[in-house]
């Protein structure tokens, strides 16, 4: 079982940021932080998410463009903001990634099931990601509010990748973190059957 210090930085005391310190998060860091969530399990391995790590000013201010007025500001003061995205043809790669059995047989033809596959599992990927940007000292600031087909265009054009959610990556300024929020007890949203 992981320290209390381990859980406080995954769990307890973090938080999503709205803010943050002016300093740099290292392509280095970005490798290191893929090669941590990669390995998380997800259906049949396929491993839909692919992300874009937008860090230079010119993606920036395309990515600020597609976001909700409320995220904009935010977005442009990130260090990174990663674009989590499925790509929709995620199953041609099974063949390499589930090579124990045929699960590639299971999605072609099957538009539906990939859909939701890659959605299901492209939000499982980008919560991995947050987990493990939490482990190597990252915050954390994910956001929903965005023009997804102005981000599609912009950074999947011509591609079968569709952007789920958005999250920037960085040093946290702890000045702007909201008063922590409630959650719902264990009697309010579980049950044991």
């Amino acid at each position: 079982m992981l320290n209390d210090t381990a859980l406080d930085t995954l769990f307890y005391q973090a938080r999503s940021h709205n803010g943050w310190q002016d300093r740099d998060v290292t392509d280095a860091q970005l490798a290191q932080l893929y090669d941590l969530l990669k390995w998380a399990p997800t259906s049949a391995n396929g491993s839909p998410a692919r992300f874009v790590f937008v860090k230079s000013r010119q993606a920036r201010d395309q990515l600020v463009a597609c976001m909700s007025p409320g995220n904009q500001a935010k977005t442009a003061q990130a260090p990174v903001t990663v674009i989590i995205g499925m790509d929709l043809q995620f199953h041609e790669k099974l063949p390499h990634l589930s090579p124990a059995v045929d699960a590639r047989s299971w999605f072609a033809g099957n538009d539906e099931l990939i859909k939701a596959t890659a959605f299901r599992n492209a939000s499982l990927q980008g919560a991995y990601l947050i987990m493990a940007a939490r482990a190597l000292g990252l915050d954390c600031g994910p956001m929903s509010g965005f023009d997804n087909a102005q981000v599609d265009a912009a950074f999947f054009a011509g591609t079968t990748i569709r952007a789920n959610f958005v999250c920037s990556i960085g040093y946290g300024d702890a000045a702007k973190v909201r008063p922590r929020a409630p959650r719902l007890a264990f009697g309010e949203a579980c049950r044991i059957a």
